[in-house]
């Protein structure tokens, strides 16, 4: 039985009907553009006997939903679809079973078609509305009796209609659907937060009065509020905060209102910098053979990624509204969890989490934790100043790349060792980064910016990684997937966090996966090995077989056996990786084909992916294209700067990601397995396509590309410094 389930055993948890008796099904995961939703209804349709066009996917709500924690690490098919599979299920059986009492017949001669059941031989139907009673809505799901009705009848999971499309597609194409950014509620006005740039920091008083001052007295404004380092205003028109945004982002631009205080790690050597702070060593994993390990050779190598942001070009935003005596408040969100921001905003304020309310809207797209829930405490922090009037706060730009939370710089040792044969028989990974994750609702104090800002601040949340058992956080992926006689990884999790940092897609992944990626190949390459070949004959232990089946796949779709193109232009290579995601997830392998010219230009990526079970083809492969193209961009332009200020790449000329002009083709082939469980597809791209990129660099032009991002200063400073490719 899923978690989810066992936190939520009740049918009416999930399921329900509309007045007009439209099924209804309720999730705690929120649609953050993947398009879960989709996939969760075509689930409950399946299961229901239904068209995917009569369930309703209820938004999230902590007045509806289930608790479902965070939407986060490719999981909600996993556990929100197992969770709707068989709820269903067991909705669809014990209707069954009624209307095989109400006809005095054995429940094998009842069948379920279109919605509809009916006996064999008789004209007798009913609907889910007739069949199913109010104690029926009240009892328990019961996953055992499902699965013996399962074994007993044949109502096994049947292919899901290819032709069954997303509905909201259409509408945010012709600009059509309403986005958070869009919604208008009755009365509502506008409101900005302004803060310093920095975790710490001192008001500057007489340029902080000046500016009092000089706010009371525009046009438009309701009210304008200090609290410790926060500024508030609130405006009845956009337009009139826009004109205040403005004259106070140009003052702290010139070192107005606000005196901060921040340790800058230095950019150019931001791994002696990870390794100097204080250090919490876990031993992630410690395999030893009985056999000796025989290495006659070995390969010695540091990677490391510096800070990203999110630089999400939608603009994080929230409204929220308190009850006339202040007593409830609602937040309208896209928060990744509901329900954890329900918790630290009932924390920051004092009051019963049964007090708030959190209604999650779409905005567009999510990257892991970024300003959402940041947003919404400003919101709610502003809607005090008017209880029973809607507020709504949306981010600028500069705001969204200044003070949502940052992806962690990491660094990356390895060590391998080579016997006689060509196999690897000894491997060490190491590991240096902050903690993962300072996502609200985990600890005891709210992990909301806002809070660690007022007159009487909450303490600054230190940024932890997920238990390994989840996936984990700087050593996610830390662990390669091939068969290693000996084996150690440790992980160093940095107590110190001058700028906050948290979640990001795929976490430690894509760095772990682009370091132990590259040393395979350059593994092979000492071993004079084909990539494609090397990496299969350590992938032969029962078990592994759908790795090498993966790797094989993709190989085949890139044509890498065949004979090396003669009409490629200088500068043209290829590049191979593998990884499974969490080593526990999906099975992706990837190759990269680009030309290095001035500047690294992507030409095609090929993805193969097994994600088990697949319930959404289109979405899962919409996900996995996604995946691969933003960590190409990672690759190959990100790096946040930061100074005592802040974080200074605050546009896009100083944060570029990569253009639609700098995009490849991409290919992808999912590999269905309809009898193994479904695994999440957002994340499991990313780190291969990192590493296939470095891969290929190398075969192009002979450079290993050790730091991220392969800028062509970077390029250029490799070049120059001359560093071997292998050290021994």
């Amino acid at each position: 039985m899923s978690e989810s389930l066992k936190a939520h055993p009740l049918l009416h948890q999930w399921l329900g009907l509309s007045a007009a008796g439209q099924v209804q099904a309720f999730s705690g995961k929120v649609d953050l553009g993947q398009g879960i939703s989709h996939a969760l209804r075509l689930i409950v349709a399946q299961e229901l006997r239904l068209s995917p066009s009569l369930i309703d996917m209820v938004p999230a709500s902590t007045h509806t939903s289930p608790d479902e924690a965070v939407t986060s690490g490719s999981l909600s098919v996993q556990h929100s679809g197992a969770a709707l599979r068989c709820a269903t299920a067991y909705w669809r059986e014990m209707c069954r079973i009624a209307m095989a009492q109400r006809c005095g017949v054995d429940v094998a001669a009842v069948r379920c078609a279109n919605g509809e059941f009916s006996v064999q031989a008789t004209t007798q139907t009913a609907s889910y509305a007739e069949l199913t009673t109010a104690e029926m809505w009240h009892s328990t799901i019961d996953t055992t009796h499902v699965q013996s009705l399962y074994e007993a009848q044949d109502v096994t999971p049947r292919p899901l209609s290819p032709t069954a499309l997303r509905p909201d597609v259409a509408s945010k194409v012709f600009g059509e659907f309403e986005y958070i950014q869009d919604r208008v509620l009755p009365n509502m006005c506008h409101g900005m937060v302004f803060r310093p740039g920095t975790l710490t920091a001192e008001v500057i008083v007489h340029d902080m009065q000046a500016l009092l001052h000089h706010l009371q007295a525009q046009s438009g404004v309701l009210q304008v509020h200090q609290d410790g380092l926060l500024l508030g205003v609130l405006t009845e028109f956009e337009y009139a905060l826009s004109k205040i945004v403005s004259y106070i982002e140009d003052g702290v631009v010139q070192g107005k209102f606000w005196r901060c205080h921040s340790e800058v790690p230095d950019a150019n050597d931001l791994t002696s910098w990870l390794k100097a702070q204080p250090l919490d060593t876990t031993v992630v994993a410690d395999i030893t053979s009985n056999a000796q390990t025989n290495a006659v050779q070995y390969v010695r190598a540091e990677f490391h990624r510096p800070y990203l942001q999110h630089a999400s070009i939608g603009l994080c935003c929230a409204l929220a509204q308190w009850t006339d005596d202040a007593q409830h408040l609602e937040v309208w969100s896209h928060s990744q969890g509901i329900y954890n921001l329900r918790r630290d905003i009932a924390l920051a304020f004092d009051m019963p989490p049964e007090q708030v309310q959190v209604s999650h809207v779409e905005g567009a797209g999510c990257y892991g934790h970024n300003g959402a829930d940041d947003v919404a405490f400003d919101a709610a922090w502003l809607a005090q100043l008017v209880p029973g009037r809607p507020v709504r706060v949306q981010w600028t730009r500069q705001a969204e790349l200044g003070h949502a939370p940052l992806a962690p710089a990491m660094a990356v040792a390895i060590q391998a060792g080579l016997n006689t044969e060509g196999r690897i028989t000894e491997w060490t990974q190491t590991v240096w980064g902050q903690g993962h994750g300072t996502r609200p609702g985990r600890g005891k104090t709210p992990a909301l910016l806002g809070t660690w800002q007022t007159a009487q601040p909450q303490p600054v949340t230190m940024a932890v990684n997920a238990a390994l058992p989840v996936g984990g956080g700087s050593e996610r992926n830390a662990q390669p997937p091939y068969d290693i006689a000996s084996m150690k990884v440790l992980n160093h999790r940095v107590l110190n966090m001058p700028f906050r940092v948290s979640a990001m897609r795929a976490l430690g992944a894509p760095t772990n996966v682009f370091a132990a990626e590259s040393v395979m190949d350059e593994l092979a390459l000492r071993c004079m090995q084909d990539p494609l070949a090397f990496r299969l004959a350590h992938l032969k232990n029962t078990g592994q077989a759908r790795a090498a089946a993966t790797l094989q796949k993709v190989a085949d779709m890139a044509g890498w056996t065949a004979a090396r193109p003669a009409n490629k232009p200088e500068g043209w290579g290829r590049g191979l990786a593998y990884a499974r995601y969490k080593n526990t997830g999906a099975y992706c392998a990837v190759v990269v084909e680009l030309v290095v010219e001035e500047k690294v230009k992507l030409h095609k990526l090929w993805t193969a992916v097994d994600l088990g079970h697949v319930v959404d083809a289109d979405g899962a492969a919409n996900q996995i294209e996604g995946g691969a193209l933003q960590a190409a961009s990672w690759a190959l332009c990100e790096s946040a700067q930061l100074s005592p200020q802040g974080i200074a790449s605050k546009d896009w000329e100083s944060y570029p990601i990569l253009k639609f002009s700098d995009m490849p083709a991409v290919e992808v082939a999912l590999m269905p397995q309809p009898h193994e469980t479904s695994l999440g597809a957002g994340e499991c791209s990313s780190g291969p396509t990192c590493a296939a990129i470095a891969n290929a660099i190398f075969d192009a032009i002979g450079i290993r590309m050790r730091a991220m991002p392969f800028t062509p200063e970077n390029l250029l400073k490799t070049i120059e410094a001359d560093t071997p490719s292998v050290h021994s």
